[in-house]
């Protein structure tokens, strides 16, 4: 029973690790109200890096905020668009789409503990 906990408890360790990666937010104006920031969306190669649209945002203290994006890295530019609340119980939603054929709508809850 004690490995059965122990074993479970890695698993959903990596997973949480896992799922907690985010891509790099670049600050560009911070005060008391927030971040204003951009996140590139970088390809790298073996020689060099290509950026292929970005993701400019509004991160809060309290941890809500918003974004909108693009990525143009597809051969149809994929526009993007959500929020969050703050607090230890996070909602979390958002929109994308290339205006044709790829559509998606996305939601989550993040939970602090």
């Amino acid at each position: 029973m004690h490995r059965y906990v122990l074993a479970t408890s890695a698993v959903l360790g990596m997973l949480g690790f896992a799922a907690r990666a985010e891509p790099i937010k670049l600050p560009v104006d911070n005060d008391e109200k927030g971040t204003v920031y951009v996140a590139p969306n970088v390809n790298p190669t073996e020689t060099s890096a290509t950026v292929n649209g970005a993701t400019v945002g509004v991160q809060r203290p309290d941890g809500s905020g918003t974004y909108i994006g693009t990525d143009t890295s597809t051969p149809r530019p994929i526009y993007s668009l959500g929020a969050s609340t703050g607090g230890n119980v996070s909602f979390s939603g958002g929109v994308q789409t290339d205006g044709k054929t790829n559509n998606g709508v996305k939601a989550g809850v993040t939970i602090k503990y």
